[in-house]
């Protein structure tokens, strides 16, 4: 059966979309310091098509890699290098050039099969895992929740992709309370493109219009989805204190209290206020401005009466609650 439902994850529209190169070094050169002699898995990426592997491959001396291993889920073209018809998962692992010019090449890499078919919940799959220190990938969105929590299972540094509605899920959003998951430097406000299969491309261009889900970027279709990366690993932007000009003090008529709960609407992020002490309840956005030295995340959307907070018996959309912290 779980074998079944990845495979046809694999295959749902949403989940064929593949990482551009340019999207994964704006946001590992926020980590670099990160990985020097470290193991990198990369276990859903089909070397065919994965810039994941092209990203570490090329860069591995210049972010001092011990290893690299990238697993792949059945395919027929397995070898990133030739074609075969072969249709078997594989994984393969690289240690850095042999000829020291630094650009990977097919005797440089060990192209090994699986038993199985790639799924990374598999034993064999696992057993790669706990020799990962880091891992970086683009996980399927409709398995993300199974796939986050198998990270947390085994302990893994982790920087992923994901949909950025991800955070209400009930398994995640309280890995974002406790300081164990939190959003990448990647702005939330802003979508992502990809490479897409030609078939789905043609499809995409047949029944949507352009700017909903493709864009077409120098004659190519691009897949269009809001996405965000999710990490474990510390960055910059998560320390930087959120400037608030502000106050609730003169302003109240502009932030209502809550029915069930006693906490203030807070619509905008911009608009939280830097002299109000209590609970505020704010979108779900402010996790891309969240510096845990400066908030505190109380709870997430429910009130006193465990139903949807509302104000005058009117649901805003999903709100985080939040406090400063105290100096």
């Amino acid at each position: 059966m779980k074998n079944r439902n990845l495979h046809n994850a694999k295959h749902a529209k949403n989940d064929e979309f593949y990482t551009q190169l340019t999207d994964i070094e704006k946001e590992l050169s926020h980590y670099r310091k990160h990985f020097k002699n470290k193991t990198v898995l990369c276990n859903c990426d089909d070397p065919r098509v994965s810039n994941f592997f092209h990203f570490f491959s090329y860069n591995f001396e210049r972010l001092g890699l011990k290893k690299l291993i990238t697993t792949c889920y059945c395919n027929d073209q397995p070898d990133l290098f030739s074609k075969n018809d072969r249709d078997e998962a594989i994984y393969l692992e690289y240690d850095g050039a042999k000829d020291g010019d630094r650009i990977p090449n097919p005797k440089d890499i060990g192209i090994k099969y699986l038993k199985g078919n790639g799924d990374f919940r598999s034993d064999e799959c696992i057993e790669l895992l706990k020799q990962a220190d880091i891992v970086v990938t683009n996980p399927p969105f409709s398995l993300f929740r199974e796939y986050v929590a198998q990270l947390m299972e085994y302990e893994k540094k982790f920087l992923i992709i994901g949909n950025p509605n991800a955070v209400t899920y009930k398994e995640i959003f309280p890995l974002v309370k406790d300081g164990k998951l939190w959003v990448g430097n990647k702005s939330m406000g802003t979508d992502m493109l990809f490479d897409l299969p030609i078939d789905f491309a043609k499809e995409l261009a047949a029944t949507k219009k352009e700017g909903s889900g493709y864009k077409i970027i120098d004659g190519v279709i691009k897949g269009r989805a809001f996405a965000i990366w999710f990490t474990n690993l510390p960055h910059k932007k998560r320390n930087e204190e959120l400037v608030l000009t502000k106050r609730y003090r003169g302003n109240e008529g502009n932030y209502p209290k809550y029915d069930n709960y006693n906490a203030i609407e807070v619509s905008k992020v911009i608009n939280i206020p830097k002299d109000y002490k209590g609970v505020m309840g704010v979108p779900i956005s402010f996790l891309d401005k969240y510096n845990p030295n400066q908030f505190e995340i109380v709870k997430f959307r429910h009130g006193d009466n465990d139903k949807d907070l509302s104000i005058n018996s009117k649901c805003p959309y999903f709100r985080i609650l939040i406090r400063h912290k105290a100096n």
